[in-house]
């Protein structure tokens, strides 16, 4: 918690407030009982209706005044303890989109959504719990006891029993239940996963009438958290009935005890009364400290799983006083070599070539050649493990995060839409862009010949994830909002695979001839894709196989030529 404290600042008055009015709730509350028994032994054992209507006011007074307290304190508190889970939602969030693809690794999508979720409203429902039950219940049971110390010593000595009996109840339940909840915190990320999974690719699951089979899957793992769930409960419902017996016993006791006090003369019934109120309020108290620590195990797996994230350092380390420009859009790989974090074996290796500025890079390679990999490099997306990228004449780790990936625009190979409208989207690109400037590049890309045919133009919506659109379709938007940005540096990840040749060929020519500044990287497929490219970079196996332009590679590259001659047969046979 000394790592999340710190958001409580915005809401700290609040966080003061919330004790503070329930302390004086306790207090109204504590004071009635004693009233009670002064009525009793007093106003109505002299028949002094006078006396009785007073201190009956007073009583009703009181019970208001701790009915406004309580509610106050609860209105405080519940915007203290959600307040405090948004702030630390918000900075769990803003330390996500800072993670480095190797950190994204590291984590389950599902895992991260449920840490921000389920995690962050469990951190909230208890910190809410701890200014109001945690205040409460304590001190309930300290001035509860103070009173029945009080009415009768003698007969408090029945505390020595129930109390310890109480908290050894407690505290061995408890103990049970802790790694249940932990357990259970981990259930429900393997379903969110399945959930998220099954939803994503719900199209593919009916294509191909795997319902049942997902539905089996789904049933697994969702009884396997039903189980554990009631593992848990199961222990737990001990302990309502444990604390009841307690109570019920003390109270037995008390009258057993204070009958014989109030027969012989030494206690009134007044004060036998309100001391076997003053008994529930102690237990009661305890039970709600019970309640407060049930809570407390959840919110300690919770508050694990968010302070993990939050310890989480980037992989991708910025220096002090990093540049702001690149220069020109030139790229330099020396000696580069890479790994994914948590692996030994190399994904590439020893990979050494330049382009200069404003050049078109082809790539092309068999599946698995690392090609994706190597690009990611460029905008730091990864940071090479042995080796230098240099981009405008400089180390990458030499320039600012942001400033570098604003002048290197990427298109993944998964090309994502968000919902809005397509004038939101392109705005990705540059949040200052204006229509003409958004329609251009839209026609650079090929897009605007079917974005002019709806009526409502860059107003027409987006659904979640594009889904409203083709592939081929989503693929030109993508590429339109990256040419948006402006950039030095154009990286296109195999982003036309779904486009027909005569539009792919439509926008090699835009690169060609409209972006001749524009450095761009094309990772292709298809030979055409990047034949008309300066120079094309053959990848196998995580290495350079060979690296030259389209005649030189068809003459030089065995792959290439395989490649080639392969995807002209399967056109001739087309």
């Amino acid at each position: 918690m000394k790592k999340l404290l710190p958001f409580m600042k915005k809401y700290i008055l609040f966080a003061i407030a919330s004790p503070i009015l329930m302390i004086l709730e306790v207090f109204s509350d504590i004071f009635i009982p004693y009233l009670m028994s002064l009525i009793v032994d007093v106003g109505i054992a002299n028949r002094d209706i006078d006396y009785i209507l007073r201190l009956g006011l007073i009583m009703i007074g009181s019970a208001l005044l701790a009915m406004v307290f309580g509610v106050l304190s609860s209105h405080v508190g519940a915007k203290a303890g959600y307040g405090f889970a948004s702030e630390v939602r918000k900075e769990l969030f803003k330390k996500i989109q800072g993670f480095s693809f190797a950190n994204l690794d590291d984590f389950s999508v599902s895992s991260l959504i449920t840490r921000l979720t389920n995690d962050c409203n469990t951190l909230g429902q208890v910190t809410m719990m701890t200014l109001r039950l945690a205040v409460r219940a304590p001190f309930m049971m300290i001035f509860a006891l103070m009173m029945a110390i009080k009415i009768n010593s003698s007969l408090a000595r029945v505390f020595m029993i129930a109390i310890p009996v109480t908290l050894i109840s407690i505290i061995a339940i408890l103990s049970k239940a802790r790694p249940l909840f932990l357990a259970f915190q981990t259930k429900v990320d393997k379903v969110n996963a399945m959930i998220q999974e099954n939803l994503t690719g719900i199209k593919v699951v009916k294509s191909f009438n795997r319902e049942e089979f997902e539905e089996e899957k789904f049933k697994k793992r969702n009884d396997d958290l039903r189980d554990v769930a009631l593992k848990a409960v199961s222990i737990i419902i001990l302990l309502m009935p444990i604390l009841f017996l307690i109570i019920y016993g003390t109270i037995m006791a008390a009258l057993w005890f204070g009958g014989y006090q109030v027969l012989a003369g030494t206690m009134g019934s007044g004060e036998l009364i309100s001391f076997i109120t003053y008994i529930t309020q102690i237990m009661i108290s305890l039970m709600l400290m019970s309640m407060f620590f049930m809570q407390l195990l959840r919110a300690s797996a919770s508050v694990t799983r968010i302070v993990e994230v939050l310890n989480t350092e980037s992989e991708i380390i910025e220096i002090p006083d990093a540049k702001q420009e690149l220069m020109d859009g030139s790229i330099k790989f020396e000696e580069v070599c890479f790994c994914y974090p948590k692996s030994a074996d190399l994904v590439l290796k020893n990979i050494n070539f330049e382009i200069k500025s404003g050049e078109v890079l082809g790539i092309i390679g068999s599946t698995g050649s690392s090609k994706s990999t190597l690009v990611q490099l460029i905008p730091r997306l990864y940071d090479a493990t042995r080796g230098k990228v240099i981009v405008g004449g400089r180390d990458v780790k030499e320039y600012d995060i942001k400033a570098l990936r604003d002048q290197v625009a990427f298109v993944l190979q998964k090309n994502v839409l968000f919902s809005g409208t397509l004038r939101d989207n392109m705005k990705w690109g540059n949040e200052n862009a204006t229509d003409e400037e958004i329609i251009q590049a839209l026609k650079y890309s090929q897009a605007w010949e079917f974005v002019s045919e709806f009526e409502d133009g860059l107003d027409h919506r987006v659904e979640q994830g594009g889904e409203n659109f083709s592939g081929g379709q989503k693929q030109r938007l993508t590429i339109a909002r990256a040419l948006i940005k402006s950039p030095k540096i154009l990286i296109l990840d195999d982003s036309t695979s779904a486009v027909d040749m005569t539009t792919d060929a439509k926008i090699q020519k835009v690169f060609r001839e409209e972006l001749k500044d524009i450095t761009t990287i094309i990772i292709g497929q298809r030979i055409q894709s990047i034949q008309d490219a300066d120079r094309i970079l053959v990848m196998h196996e995580g290495e350079i196989d060979s690296f030259g332009n389209h005649q030189t590679l068809l003459k030089e590259s065995k792959i290439y030529r395989e490649i080639y001659e392969s995807q002209k047969k399967g056109a001739i046979s087309e």
